[in-house]
């Protein structure tokens, strides 16, 4: 991507006078080298295969450890028969993003977006909206082109996987693209959907990855929840026109700066954290007894 920077986006849209997803639309198809089509037509594939992952959940496989699955089964089984709290849409976006992370738990079909194990913010929030909402499939397509942008930025900027800078750098860029586009669905500027990727980031700031036995399950698949979750709240600020009180591309850097600092131990590598608890440790152990 040829965009080193979301200011720099905002600006060239500003000037152009076209919004943020056409921006990073046109840059694919300069990088690539295809059409409009082409470009609009790769984008499809990944829709749909976010679409097939929700729908082909089934809430009776468990992953081969048997750390996790079924809890986006029992999720919607509640949401369906209680009065969940945080109400209709919203626990529904708890409920895809279970599904999804456990998908992947579970070796299914997944779009990494922007890692695996972060698969289910972007579509947790998308899914619902596009459903309930009875959004256009374009719509969600240019949703996911804003999405595209923000994670191109941030993964030149910084890192998107948790070996490099921790969760913050997967859960949190996840919940950076879903903020921002969120923002398009409703309508926001440019400047408000760099403005809640970068809440959505500094919300997360710091937090570390620290699988349980080395795998991307526990705590994984419930970080894409609070991922969603940001998601929506940072997408709201941005609508009701708050900002980031440092800049964008600055939130960015600061991610990068605190995943330099942080241990290695809390890189991915199972060893600290939730991975170092006693329960951590006595997974561990049941996982490779006799390996």
């Amino acid at each position: 991507m040829a965009y080193l920077s979301l200011e720099e986006i905002v600006k060239d849209c500003e000037a152009k006078k076209i919004p943020f997803f056409r921006l990073v639309m046109e840059d694919d198809m300069q990088e690539r080298g295809v059409s409009e089509k082409d470009s609009r037509t790769q984008m499809v594939k990944l829709w749909q295969a976010m679409r097939d992952a929700a729908k082909n959940y089934d809430a009776n496989e468990r992953s081969t450890s048997g750390l996790v699955g079924g809890a986006g089964g029992r999720m919607e089984e509640y949401r369906r028969n209680e009065e969940p709290l945080c109400g209709t849409f919203v626990s529904r976006v708890i409920a895809e993003a279970l599904k999804m992370g456990e998908c992947n738990a579970c070796m299914k079909r997944i779009v990494a977006a922007p890692t695996a194990g972060a698969c289910g913010v972007l579509p947790a929030v998308l899914v619902p909206f596009f459903e309930e909402h009875e959004t256009e499939e374009n719509v969600i397509l240019e949703a996911l082109y804003t999405a595209a942008g923000i994670g191109q930025v941030i993964a030149a900027r910084a890192y998107i996987a948790g070996a490099s800078g921790g969760c913050q750098a997967e859960i949190g860029t996840a919940s950076a693209m879903a903020a921002g586009a969120l923002v398009h669905l409703r309508g926001g500027s440019p400047r408000a959907i760099v403005h809640a990727a970068a809440m959505a980031i500094k919300n997360l700031l710091g937090l570390v990855c620290d699988p349980v036995a080395g795998l991307v399950e526990v705590p994984c698949v419930k970080r894409n929840v609070i991922g969603a979750m940001n998601a929506l709240s940072s997408a709201d600020m941005a609508l009701a026109g708050i900002e980031s009180r440092i800049p964008p591309d600055q939130v960015i850097d600061a991610m990068k700066e605190v995943g330099d600092l942080m241990s290695v131990s809390l890189k991915e590598t199972g060893e600290s954290g939730l991975a170092g608890t006693p329960e951590g440790r006595s997974v561990q152990n049941r996982m490779f007894a006799g390996k």
